[in-house]
């Protein structure tokens, strides 16, 4: 892709509008976290095709699915995880997923296929899907991204399934070797953002956006002590 798609509250404009046809629906509820609950209502209910992927039965944004697809929850997925300190970690399920639930990516891969890009989906262990995913980070970088996990891309799936946590960015690497009986980690060193004062922007400079405080509208009392939010707001 050259640009970037809708943001979410672009989409439901598209969506209400009729730009957008189909829309699938995984792991939120916007019905109840987005803003203006009447126009996502109603964006909904006009679009020629709504899937939800959810862990649930019944919920507020179900209730306009034309089809609704059983997927697995927290305890039942198989992949990584990265927190927000940038540590990837090694995430195994504690239980199968129920019934006829599965996964997000296999779903998607099944669905690839009836497309006709089963090749291109043929995914069969979340090991594929980062090695591809860690070699997409690399492409085109040159330096010029802090992700840069091109060097996992070649992880062996026993090499994946013993991952231990490790925090990018990078800094002294040791590319691992992809034989499929081998355990060993690559050779990896963390190395922390800015701590050499060089940010992500063109002239390597910090951008700071000053600001000047400005007291709430209303504000609270003895008599009022209280504040009720009727609504949500984008950015609030």
């Amino acid at each position: 892709p050259k640009g970037q798609g809708l943001p979410s509250l672009d989409l439901f404009n598209a969506i209400e509008s009729g730009k957008v046809k189909f829309v699938w629906i995984m792991g939120t509820n916007p019905v109840v976290s987005m803003p203006n609950r009447g126009q996502v209502e109603r964006a909904l209910s006009k679009c020629d095709m709504v899937v939800v992927s959810d862990i649930v039965e019944s919920n507020d944004t179900l209730n306009y699915a034309h089809i609704a697809l059983p997927a697995s929850g927290w305890s039942e997925k198989d992949g990584t995880v990265t927190n927000s300190e940038r540590r990837i970690s090694r995430q195994r399920g504690i239980l199968p997923p129920p019934g006829s639930a599965k996964h997000d990516w296999q779903i998607l891969c099944e669905v690839a296929g009836k497309m006709g890009f089963g090749e291109a989906f043929n995914f069969t262990h979340p090991s594929q899907i980062f090695c591809e995913y860690a070699g997409l980070t690399g492409y085109q970088n040159n330096g010029k991204r802090q992700l840069d996990l091109s060097p996992l891309q070649v992880l062996s799936e026993a090499q994946y399934n013993g991952l231990s946590p490790l925090q990018w960015p990078f800094q002294a690497v040791t590319k691992a070797e992809n034989t499929a009986s081998s355990n060993s980690q690559p050779s990896l060193t963390s190395k922390r953002p800015f701590e050499d004062k060089q940010f992500s922007t063109p002239n390597a400079k910090a951008r700071l956006i000053p600001v000047t405080y400005k007291a709430p509208l209303q504000v609270t009392s003895d008599a009022y002590p209280f504040v009720v939010n009727s609504g949500r707001a984008r950015d609030q």
